[in-house]
């Protein structure tokens, strides 16, 4: 936003900001947290504590006090944060999803060689794990975990962690446990979501899917085609007990097949088009197939007879195609209808929307400090600049409060 234009809302910015950093006690935290969200909202080529201190005319070593050094705590921010953001966009989803944040030097937490798929390859980079509340036309962040990997651990690394204050408590924990926990704190303050979906990252590992079962969450997971299932109409075979030893367990005798198989096996002639949304110039269409299946693998979890519970398949099969490009397993109803099932399983579209503004205009990864927290506050306050902004969009007109 140019200065003009931000002069033009200051009082909704000093509504919006006089709620959401309320558990910051102090007054010159509260006037801080203030500025910083200013420098995030302005427009400015970078996002970092000394360009943004220039241009709103303070000494930036006021901002990076605040940001590295002082003893406010990011958890109530977050959680006010996180209930405006659903009041706010309604969300239809919550997604789970996870970017890079490239660096040049090594000192940064928890950088590391190690896969981005905003590199699209190995880079130098840290990982941030995000779950976002979304719809088709809105959504924001509700949390984030910097993704410390197995190289931050040990006595190794206990000099670099100390150089960036990592608390004893934060070790390497994969990224589908760090989600787990946001989806935990997010339930601790009452907040769950209608339905959870994420990419083949997360929806591809079993844990993180039996995570979401324990807590009973909907989900739709896009998955791989090399997954493994029973059909619909499999059933476990008991075996015989012969009387010594704990008795057998149920068990399906017939070879589960990939999702690929069983997709293949049905034919693209049991599928449909669905029109999942409107896009710029026509509705977005494609032509789905869907089946009911019993997940196999390597760790099911069927229930005390040895059923092992149904789930849709969906796969994307478009025209001219070999075979499906796309596959996704919901635990949704079996009543819901496809139109629905395909367009929460498309609804992923709308998070690559938030990382581009969050990076491009809010400066995201714009932050280059040492710290641990602080890259913790320097993300919730580049969340609440966007929050700020999709407000505005939502509700240009609203006037705020005297």
């Amino acid at each position: 936003m140019r200065a003009g234009e931000l002069a033009m809302v200051r009082g909704r910015l000093e509504e919006f900001s006089s709620e959401v950093f309320a558990p910051l006690v102090r007054r010159d935290w509260l006037e801080k947290g203030r500025l910083y969200l200013r420098g995030l909202l302005l427009d400015g080529r970078r996002k970092s504590m000394q360009p943004m201190a220039e241009r709103l005319g303070v000494d930036h070593q006021r901002l990076q006090q605040f940001m590295t050094s002082s003893t406010w705590s990011v958890d109530q921010v977050r959680a006010r944060l996180a209930w405006r953001a659903v009041r706010v966009v309604r969300p239809q989803v919550w997604v789970v999803d996870d970017t890079g944040f490239p660096k040049d030097g090594t000192a940064s937490p928890g950088v590391a060689r190690q896969y981005s798929g905003t590199l699209g390859k190995v880079g130098n980079c840290q990982i941030g794990v995000s779950v976002h509340a979304a719809t088709d036309t809105a959504s924001c962040p509700l949390s984030w975990r910097l993704f410390l990997p197995q190289s931050w651990d040990g006595p190794e690394a206990e000099a670099r962690r100390t150089a960036c204050r990592i608390p004893e408590s934060e070790h390497h924990r994969p990224k589908w446990q760090l989600a787990l926990d946001m989806l935990d704190e997010l339930s601790g303050i009452g907040l769950r979501p209608a339905v959870l979906v994420a990419d083949t990252g997360y929806g591809a590992n079993a844990d993180f899917r039996h995570g979401l079962e324990d807590r009973r969450l909907a989900y739709v997971l896009q998955v791989k085609a090399e997954m493994t299932a029973h059909g619909e109409e499999a059933v476990p075979h008991q075996p015989t007990y012969s009387g010594l030893g704990p008795r057998p367990l149920p068990r399906y005798r017939t070879r589960p097949l990939s999702l690929r198989e069983h997709v293949l096996a049905a034919g693209r002639r049991q599928g449909r088009a669905v029109a999942w949304r409107k896009g710029s110039k026509a509705a977005m269409s494609s032509h789905f197939v869907l089946l009911r299946v019993r997940l196999a693998g390597r760790r099911p979890k069927p229930a005390e007879d040895g059923t092992i519970p149904l789930v849709w398949l969906i796969a994307q099969w478009p025209e001219g195609e070999a075979e499906p490009v796309k596959y996704w397993i919901s635990n949704l109803p079996a009543d819901i209808p496809a139109k629905d099932l395909v367009r929460l399983a498309k609804s992923r579209w709308r998070i690559e929307h938030d990382y581009r503004e969050l990076k491009t205009c809010l400066g995201l990864d714009h932050f280059e400090g040492r710290s641990f927290n602080g890259w913790h506050r320097h993300v919730t306050l580049v969340t609440a600049a966007h929050l700020f902004l999709t407000e505005q969009r939502t509700c240009p007109k609203a006037p705020a409060r005297a």
